[in-house]
């Protein structure tokens, strides 16, 4: 039962780093920096988790020999009380070590992938975790067979499973979905079927799909990436920006109809899967897992279709900073031109981050001092070590951050980021028993996100200079548009997708072009050209293979900023709300859990919010610029 959750926090942490940007920070001579020539102060102690190799390898062998104990318990959850509790006592304990163990080989392979002895121990736990997955196995099947009357009357004959109770009723919700034995191994044996359109589709775009090249205004071939297309579209050389852009799209117009077919097998299998399942859409199959109402998507899209026209009013903007007559898609990510290149030194990066965070009270910034102090952060890139940024750690250890720290403005906000996500960990390690300690991915973004939205009004407040406070303002408008807006316009395409399929009509390549051009049109407004062939993204974003995944970027987004604000505006009260959250995991659903903090993502309202925020940084930008 916890073997997805860790593998999923394992995902997560994948995705920030493959898609995370990092600059090289160099010595004096241009080297890249050895992890021995980095002070100790500025590295993580992994030695915290385990001493020495030695005291890893017992453990390792501890729970490879503890796995058979699962048997004692096979066929018999229902037999008592006692034989439940104990195999869920079972099954947390060597979680916990399997946990510390897969973290603490990750993390030593990350300070240098270069070393084959780390290379090794994350083989081998790999090996080791799918014995255990494969161990305990037979759980969750023998308690959805268990009847609620007997779960509860085990529950009264056994005080000790009442820390139980949420997750076996949350078992026994969904239990209507569950289907008989038999028909669940079908649908296992299944699995590398319904995986099938997005592994074609990671093939395509992974593998076989090449970008194409492009000449530079030096006569210069170069062969692109998505690292160099990424760099070329934020480039000024605009002919270069749109010739890349034409190339890039183009490569993928030689696979349109593979694309095509890959992504409406994909909406067929969501759908036989759901009705197989006995729900009524998509949406509800996906939301179920977390007991999240269908009305948080719907009104999500709703009230960002009512309030569209802060989108254009900062569509038009643009266009009017970077002088354009016409503004294409290839312009959207060129920098506007705010001269503002400060560096800080972490030291100064640390100082803004502990001011910034006071609103949330003496006991935050301590334990975010000391966590910035005692070994959780491993600050500077050296050669071998893992790229970008991410926090991790287990229930039995203090968080752990990985930086590639180079004194940019943006590295201030990815050190606010990650410290929010590890203060979060932290407080619900302390206060919930290991089952509910993990949270789901609906909350996993708000702490973080809340830490940088604290940082950047304090910033703004205390900018002292034009430049600096529109550089922030940049900063600001542009996390907005691609949390939040741009997800929320992937959910409502994923929505018209999704409906179409379940209302029993086709789907092609022309309707996915036609339908994402339209929806992207709408977000974006008149303002803004859209290429010939840059409407094709419905079919090209991996994400989109994930059923109504991405929405929940654009809720965690909204609800951080109402938590921020409310912080601000209300002090203790809402401070104190906040902190209890951050010490809940998932031992409530989360909807109910971020209602307790004092926001309700089942209103438009702390939607609402976000807009009107979005509005008022475009009107401070347009005013700032008016300023002669």
């Amino acid at each position: 039962m916890n073997r997805l959750q860790t593998l999923s926090r394992a995902l997560l942490i994948l995705w920030v780093v493959l898609f995370a940007v990092t600059v090289t920070w160099s010595a004096d001579d241009g080297s890249i920096p050895q992890r021995e020539d980095i002070d100790d102060k500025y590295k993580w102690r992994v030695e915290d988790m385990y001493e020495t190799l030695d005291a890893w390898e017992s453990d390792f062998v501890k729970l490879q020999s503890a796995l058979t104990e699962f048997d004692q318990y096979r066929g018999h959850l229902g037999d008592s009380p006692e034989m439940l509790l104990n195999c869920l006592k079972l099954n947390d304990n060597l979680s916990i070590i399997e946990a510390n163990l897969w973290v603490y080989a990750y993390l030593k392979l990350d300070e240098d992938n270069r070393k084959s002895e780390y290379q090794e121990l994350t083989g081998r736990i790999q090996a080791l975790y799918a014995q255990l997955a494969e161990a305990e196995s037979f759980i969750e099947p023998e308690l959805l067979a268990l009847d609620r009357t007997k779960v509860e009357s085990f529950m009264k004959q056994s005080p000790a499973l009442e820390e139980y109770r949420f997750y076996l009723e949350d078992q026994l919700r969904q239990k209507e979905h569950i289907l008989s034995e038999k028909e669940e191994a079908i649908l296992a044996a299944m699995v590398p079927v319904t995986r099938a359109p997005s592994n074609i589709f990671n093939m395509i775009d992974n593998a076989d799909l090449k970008l194409g090249t492009v000449i530079n205004t030096e006569g210069d071939t170069i062969d692109l990436t998505w690292g160099r297309y990424a760099r070329i579209m934020e480039s000024t050389d605009r002919d270069l920006r749109r010739r890349a852009n034409d190339t890039v799209q183009t490569a993928y117009i030689k696979y349109i109809n593979t694309l095509g077919a890959t992504f409406g097998s994909s909406l067929a299998k969501d759908w036989a899967l759901a009705k197989v399942r006995g729900y009524k859409t998509c949406l509800g199959a996906s939301l179920d897992g977390n007991n999240i109402p269908a009305d948080v998507v719907h009104n999500l899209v709703e009230t960002v279709n009512a309030n569209i026209e802060v989108l254009h009013k900062w569509t038009s903007l643009r266009k009017r900073i970077l002088g354009y007559d016409t503004l294409y898609t290839y312009d959207l990510s060129v920098p506007l031109g705010f001269v503002f290149d400060k560096e800080y030194s972490y030291e100064e990066c640390v100082d803004i981050l502990t001011a910034g965070v006071k609103p949330l009270g003496d006991q935050y910034v301590k334990d975010l001092q000391r966590g910035l102090k005692s070994g959780w952060v491993d600050v500077y890139e050296t050669e071998g070590k893992g790229t970008g940024a991410y926090s991790w750690g287990t229930y039995t250890s203090h968080p752990y951050v990985l930086m590639n720290y180079t004194g940019r403005l943006d590295d201030l906000f990815t050190l606010t980021h990650e410290m929010g996500h590890a203060l979060n960990s932290f407080y619900a390690n302390q206060a919930e028993p290991y089952i509910y300690h993990n949270y789901t991915l609906f909350t996993a973004e708000v702490a973080s996100t809340c830490n940088e939205a604290l940082i950047i009004k304090h910033l703004l407040a205390n900018a002292e200079s034009k430049e600096e406070k529109l550089a922030l303002l940049n900063h600001y408008i542009r996390q907005i548009r691609g949390t939040f807006f741009t997800q929320v316009m992937f959910t409502e395409f994923e929505l018209a997708v999704h409906e179409r399929i379940e209302s029993g009509q086709a789907v092609s390549v022309d309707y996915f072009r036609k339908t994402y051009r339209e929806i992207y049109q709408k977000y974006n407004g008149p303002d803004l050209v859209i290429g010939e062939n840059n409407d094709m993204s419905g079919m090209k974003i991996s994400h989109f293979y994930r059923q109504y995944y991405v929405y929940q970027y654009a809720t965690g987004y909204a609800a951080a900023e109402a938590l921020s604000q409310k912080i601000l505006e209300e002090g203790t009260p809402a401070r104190d709300a906040y902190l209890k959250f951050l010490a809940t995991g998932s031992s409530a659903y989360p909807v109910d859990i971020l209602k307790a903090a004092g926001v309700d993502m089942t209103s438009p309202e702390p939607v609402e919010r976000t807009i009107r925020l979005f509005g008022e940084l475009v009107d401070q930008m347009e005013q700032l610029l008016d300023e002669s």
